[in-house]
Formats: structure tokens, C-alpha cells, sequence
């Protein structure tokens, strides 16, 4: 059930329009998000007092609220004047009843938006690519860059906005059917700066700045996918005044491709070729992982599509949950160009039952061995 208003002002149903007024004044003072940051309730409050407000200062709606009480105003019963309860935008607030603290709901000493002072003009970000192997995104690694990048000329000096005073912001004041509406938009003189350039040094831009090439060392850490956005604060372009901040560096990560390795989010695959005889016979080989070559041996009888899992020879998450897996596939390479003395020989073992295709009920299918991949 909603709170009466004249109790969320603290008024009764008599008093006079300068009571409310005074009522209300009362309540945005102790509830201003100003003096209880972070603080729901105190804003919840705060929405209440204006939402009384609105209504018991209008001669109209007050009347109604008198006579049918909160359901005057249900399923749209505001008639596009009010806030709607819960839904109340503060911007909305602090301008809508300005008039109530004298020229400025924004402008006394708790006020608004301006008390918190001008903003701080901060300089455009800057983006580059670095292109990594598999080897250093494996290990992460820290790469120095040069950045050409804007910054304030020596010898620039600032001076106090004349059209804003300093404040980084116009104030426009209107007159509604609500009374004094005050409203506030970025200075145009200084865009928000509050200062603009006083003394420009040979070779400075309007800004008072200029570009100056710069080394960067940029830590790039374990396990980065392609695409991968990393940000070094304070190394973008700087902006002009003497209360800027640096933008900042935006660092894209571009993947080389490895001449044998293939990646599939942590999980590395490597096709390994082997001719029929070492099918047969096995084989001890070496082949590539990020951390080097490693040996493994291929057991005699070994079927093409066979797949070989080496835990942990993958890439690291970059969320530190582990290392993926190394696959490795085995292909069976059949000769395509054979000699006499060869293609005898295969033509007798045409028949030999070891040459026989014979697929046991141990030998997994080709979707059974992709599944056991992703289990």
C-alpha cells in the first residue's frame, strides 16, 4: 500500500501551499543522494518526497488526491505529469523542482550535479594490434611497442574558461508551469573542461598539444585468444587543461597462425603423418607441442584416425582453470606411385587374412573417438 502524502512531507491535510513547500524542501535536504551515497532507501525517499511533491503543489491534482486519494492517479491517471512512482528519473528530479533551493536544485552547497565539481576531460583512446605466436601466448609475454601519441606541449599553459567560470558546464533557466526550470549542458567554449589555452608553444596544436613517439611495455598474460582486447591505462592521447586525465591504450591481440599446430580454444591439434610400414611396424617420433618437441611412439598396428591425447600440452586458460589437451592425429599415408617389385607384393597379400580388414568391437568409430575428444 503507497504512503499517504501529506505524511511522506511531514505536513497535514491543511496546510498551505508553503507548508508543503517547506515540507518538502525538508525531506530532498535529508534524503539527497549528495548526503547518503550508496544509501537505496535514502533514495527511495528521496523519489517519494518529490513524487508527493508534484502532486500536493498542482491546485488541480491535489484536489483529486483529497477526494479519491492515490487511485486518482493509477493506470495513468498522472495524465503524463507525474513519475511514475519507482520508475522517477534523478535527472528529472534535480531539474523539475530547482526552483525549491532558490535558482538551482543542483547549486546550493549539498546540490546536485555541480557540487560535485567540473569533470575531468579525459584524452581519446588508442588502438593497436600485436600479433603473438602460440609459443608466447602459451607462456605470455611482455612486448615493448612504439606509440606515437598526443601529449601537452612544454611551454602550453591554460587559463579559466570565461564562459562557464571554470565550470566545465551553462546553466539555462526556463520558466514552466512548474515554475524555475534549471538545466545544465557542457560548455561549448572548453567542452567541458573548464580552462582553455592560453599560451600555445611553437609546434602545438589548438589544444596546446603535440604528438610524441613513446615505448610502451605492454604484459600480455598466459592463454589470450584471438581478438582479445588489453588495456594499458593512461597511454592513450592526452587531452588539453591543467584537470585532464590520459586516455588509454587499447592493445587487440592478432593470433599467428602456426605452421603445425591447430587451436581449438585451449585444446591444440596436430596431424601426424606415418607411411604403411610404420603402421605396421610402430614408430618412435618426435613431434611439435608450445613447450618444445616431445617423443611419443606409435604401436605397431596402429589404424589411421587414430587419435593420440597428450594432457596438459594444450594452452593455459586465461582464466587459470588448467591447461587444455594436445590431439594428435594419425594419418596412414598410402603410396600413390609404387615399383614392380612393391605392387607384387601387395597384389599376394590381397588375399593374406593379416591384411584383411577386421574391426573389433574395441575399435571405436570415428564419431565415438570424436566424442571421447569433447568428453
Amino acid at each position: 500500500m503507497k504512503q499517504d502524502y501529506y505524511e511522506i512531507l511531514g505536513v497535514s491535510k491543511n496546510a498551505t501551499p508553503a507548508e508543503i513547500k517547506k515540507g518538502y524542501r525538508k525531506m530532498a535536504i535529508k534524503y539527497h543522494p549528495d548526503k547518503n551515497p550508496d544509501d537505496k532507501a535514502a533514495e527511495d525517499n528521496f523519489k517519494k518526497a518529490a513524487e508527493a511533491y508534484e502532486i500536493l503543489s498542482d491546485e488541480n491534482k491535489k484536489a483529486r488526491y483529497d477526494q479519491y486519494g492515490h487511485a486518482a492517479f493509477e493506470n495513468g491517471g498522472h495524465g503524463g505529469g507525474g513519475f511514475g512512482g519507482g520508475g522517477m528519473n534523478m535527472d528529472d528530479i534535480f531539474s523539475q523542482f530547482g526552483d525549491i533551493f532558490g535558482g538551482g536544485f543542483g547549486g546550493g552547497s549539498f546540490g546536485g550535479r555541480s557540487s560535485r565539481g567540473r569533470a575531468r576531460v579525459k584524452g581519446s583512446n588508442l588502438r593497436i594490434r600485436v600479433k603473438l605466436t602460440l609459443e608466447e601466448i602459451a607462456n605470455g609475454v611482455e612486448k615493448k611497442v612504439k606509440v606515437k601519441r598526443k601529449v601537452q606541449a612544454p611551454g602550453a599553459t591554460f587559463k579559466t574558461c570565461t564562459t562557464c567560470n571554470g565550470q566545465g558546464q551553462v546553466m539555462r533557466v526556463t520558466n514552466t508551469i512548474l515554475g524555475r526550470m534549471q538545466s545544465a549542458s557542457t560548455c561549448p567554449t572548453c567542452q567541458g573542461a573548464g580552462e582553455i589555452l592560453d599560451k600555445q608553444p611553437k609546434g602545438a596544436d589548438s589544444s596546446g598539444l603535440e604528438f610524441k613517439e613513446e615505448t610502451v611495455s605492454i604484459k600480455i598474460p598466459a592463454g589470450v585468444t584471438e581478438g582479445v582486447q588489453l588495456k594499458v591505462n593512461g597511454k592513450g592521447n592526452s587531452a588539453p587543461g591543467n584537470n585532464s586525465m590520459d586516455g588509454d591504450l587499447i592493445v587487440v591481440i592478432e593470433e599467428i597462425k602456426h605452421e603445425t599446430l591447430k587451436r581449438e580454444g585451449t585444446n591444440l591439434h596436430f596431424d601426424l603423418y606415418i607411411n604403411l610400414s610404420e603402421a605396421v611396424l610402430g614408430v618412435s617420433t618426435n613431434i611439435d607441442t608450445v613447450s618444445g618437441k616431445v617423443k611419443i611412439k606409435i604401436e605397431p598396428g596402429t589404424q589411421s584416425g587414430k587419435i593420440l591425447r597428450l594432457r596438459g600440452k594444450g594452452l593455459p586458460s586465461i582464466d587459470h582453470y588448467g591447461n587444455g589437451d594436445l590431439l594428435i592425429h594419425i594419418n596412414v599415408w598410402t603410396p600413390q606411385n609404387i615399383s614392380k617389385e612393391q605392387k607384387e607384393f601387395f597384389e599376394k597379400m590381397i588375399k593374406d587374412e593379416n591384411f584383411e580388414p577386421n574391426p573389433s568391437k574395441f575399435d571405436k568409430s570415428f564419431f565415438e573417438k570424436v566424442k571421447d575428444m569433447f568428453s
